[in-house]
């Protein structure tokens, strides 16, 4: 009998050992979200500071739902990095299975934004809730990671609670390797969506 696992109750743990995932701390294979990245300009940086000040006043009033977190942060971002404009097209809530071969296990999910380009898998964003950590949302993002249908190429993620955000890179070339980005959070004082949008930019450029 065929087991199905929900994508967002996998750990780590579950990942390496089904699937050889490995975390690689080479500062060459994730370059992308810290060399050379764009320059953000001036009337970005203050609708991010809206953002940001949209965002916060959102805390007061818990609890910050998922889709609160994409309409008020999400949204802004990939409009600014050019994902709503060709070549990229957005799919959202897309389903994902992912068969393990000799294995009676199904992994199954559905990715919350999904950013694809001639149905090639290119960006997934993956949002929680406010209150969750960073560190629960990762494990699901790299299962959906782990379906892209395209091993020659690297893939690219995000995942974020509204105020933190991660990125990770995943290629399953010889065997699947990952990396994480520092965590960029709104907790500071001066505005880190500067980053994250710098990083989104050069992400669209490469994968454009």
């Amino acid at each position: 009998m065929v087991q199905v696992i929900q994508a967002q109750n996998i750990g780590l743990a579950y990942l390496e050992e089904r699937f050889g995932l490995q975390q690689t701390e080479a500062e060459d294979f994730f370059p992308e979200w810290f060399d050379t990245l764009p320059e953000i300009a001036d009337l970005e940086k203050q609708y991010l500071d809206r953002v940001k000040a949209n965002f916060l006043r959102l805390v007061k009033h818990p609890p910050i739902l998922e889709n609160a977190v994409k309409m008020v942060v999400l949204s802004p971002l990939l409009d600014l990095a050019g994902f709503y404009d060709d070549p990229f097209l957005i799919g959202t809530e897309e389903s994902i299975e992912i068969a393990l071969e000799d294995e009676d296990e199904i992994i199954r999910g559905r990715i919350d934004v999904l950013v694809i380009q001639e149905q090639l898998w290119l960006l997934v964003i993956e949002s929680k809730r406010a209150s969750f950590s960073l560190l629960e949302a990762i494990p699901q993002a790299l299962a959906y990671m782990l379906a892209n249908p395209h091993p020659a190429k690297p893939v690219f993620g995000l995942v974020t609670s509204g105020e933190d955000f991660q990125f990770i890179k995943l290629i399953k070339q010889d065997k699947p390797e990952y990396a994480l980005s520092d965590k960029l959070t709104l907790s500071r004082r001066e505005n880190e969506l500067y980053k994250v949008l710098s990083i989104l930019k050069k992400l669209s450029q490469i994968l454009s």
